[in-house]
């Protein structure tokens, strides 16, 4: 599974950038009105561009269905202090009352719920490594072309897992665009788009391996509207096999965020 979330990461976002715990006390579920009203202001000012000014993404994800977890709280305000590293979103150095008042009101506009799975984890273990880990890292394990997903589950519901799964073309995540260099010879080089401005690109290519290149010697770059990652449908997938591998995924909505891979590997 390649490129399963976008919103598959705040991810869009908060998903594949997600950072340690431990906003201060005093965190915005108890905010009142007053500060939903102000983080609202603040949100639609600083933060619409990017996410739309309902909240449910334009060019980064919908973050109305990140609140499953109790610690949601605590990870969005510490992802806006510090920003998503490859990502477009930037780290903030406004208040922190600010920054919990832009919480405040994402949490009074969430749609998503704090929910168990019902799924075979077992099985949906054994499906991810022999049909997703080529490509995706949970706990260290796994390939590095699609985004890591071993905090997934903590800012995504089950019903947006599910959907990622099902139609993985629907959006992609930042820093995992697929696109294809055409090369002037004729070659042409699939992968993921890491990096880019207006005279390179850098993707990481289908073997894993981080390329840069002049767009002067490419003779095109095309914008590629179909994942890596193949749509799970029903006929390579079925219902039930899906909720086992959601339900697997669900057992790290508590887990440590992943570690950052070694130096010279995918910088996410």
């Amino acid at each position: 599974m390649r490129s399963i979330v976008c919103a598959l990461v705040l991810g869009s976002a908060l998903v594949w950038g997600a950072a340690h715990l431990g906003a201060q006390a005093g965190a915005p579920r108890d905010a009142g009105a007053a500060a939903i009203e102000s983080g609202g202001a603040l949100f639609r000012e600083r933060c619409a561009d990017c996410h739309g000014a309902d909240a449910k993404g334009v060019r980064g994800p919908d973050l109305t269905r990140i609140w499953t977890a109790p610690s949601s709280d605590e990870r969005a305000f510490q992802i806006i202090r510090n920003g998503v590293p490859g990502s477009i979103m930037p780290p903030s150095s406004a208040p922190d009352d600010e920054l919990r008042a832009i919480v405040a009101y994402l949490r009074s506009i969430s749609t998503a719920k704090g929910e168990s799975s019902t799924g075979n984890v077992a099985n949906g273990q054994r499906i991810f490594g022999q049909q997703c880990a080529s490509c995706h890292r949970i706990a260290d394990r796994g390939g590095y072309l699609g985004p890591d997903l071993s905090r997934i589950a903590a800012s995504q519901s089950n019903q947006v897992l599910t959907d990622a799964i099902r139609n993985a073309s629907a959006s992609f995540t930042s820093g995992y665009e697929p696109v294809t260099l055409v090369t002037r010879d004729g070659q042409r080089i699939q992968g993921a788009r890491k990096a880019e401005d207006a005279f390179s690109i850098q993707i990481m290519d289908t073997h894993e391996r981080l390329q840069g290149y002049v767009k002067g010697n490419l003779r095109e770059v095309i914008r590629e509207k179909t994942s890596l990652m193949p749509d799970f449908g029903p006929d390579r997938l079925n219902n039930q096999d899906l909720n086992d591998v959601v339900a697997y995924l669900a057992t790290f909505r508590a887990s440590q965020p992943p570690r950052r891979p070694p130096a010279g590997g995918d910088d996410r």
